[in-house]
């Protein structure tokens, strides 16, 4: 079948088989690898991918399902090539990630937090990270990571106004 998928603002034109998952898609169809495959289940949250703004697993979705939403991947995320976005150069900052792996899945469920709510409490912090499982930290320093970046967007967003942008 083929399908349109718009990831990070492009549109991939891509033939897939009905049952081919939105993670399978992104990965081999539009060649974006920083979308991990992880249990393969909707557990891990390894996958995570932002879909019409929600934070969403793509281990769980069909891509034909995506066929003109918007998605962001990881690799969407930064403001520019050889730049990192806020939450990213939070986690960065913070120690927020260890290997690696379930980081990008853990940015995106950050961002999709982060667009409807920038000062989320510790609670909800932990909530909209509950879905994704890091083996390597705590956690501690990942809530530590998405509250700094909340705070930095905060005062971005008041140093634009005072601005007058």
């Amino acid at each position: 079948m083929k399908t349109d998928l718009t990831v990070n603002g492009r549109t991939y034109g891509i033939d897939v088989e009905p049952r081919t998952t939105l993670l399978d898609a992104l990965r081999d169809g539009c060649g974006l690898k920083g979308t991990h495959a992880g249990c393969e289940h909707g557990v891990c949250g390894a996958c995570t991918v932002i879909v019409d703004g929600e934070a969403v697993r793509s281990c769980l979705m069909l891509a034909v399902q995506s066929d003109g939403l918007d998605i962001t991947t990881i690799e969407g995320v930064a403001p520019e090539r050889g730049e990192l976005d806020v939450i990213q150069d939070s986690f960065c900052e913070t120690h927020g990630m260890q290997c690696g792996y379930c980081t990008p899945g853990m940015v995106l469920a950050a961002k999709a937090l982060l667009g409807v709510n920038r000062e989320p409490t510790d609670e909800e912090i932990r909530d909209a990270i509950s879905g994704n499982i890091c083996r390597c930290t705590g956690y501690g320093q990942i809530v530590e990571a998405i509250r700094l970046a909340a705070k930095r967007l905060r005062e971005s967003n008041a140093l634009a106004m005072e601005a007058g942008e």
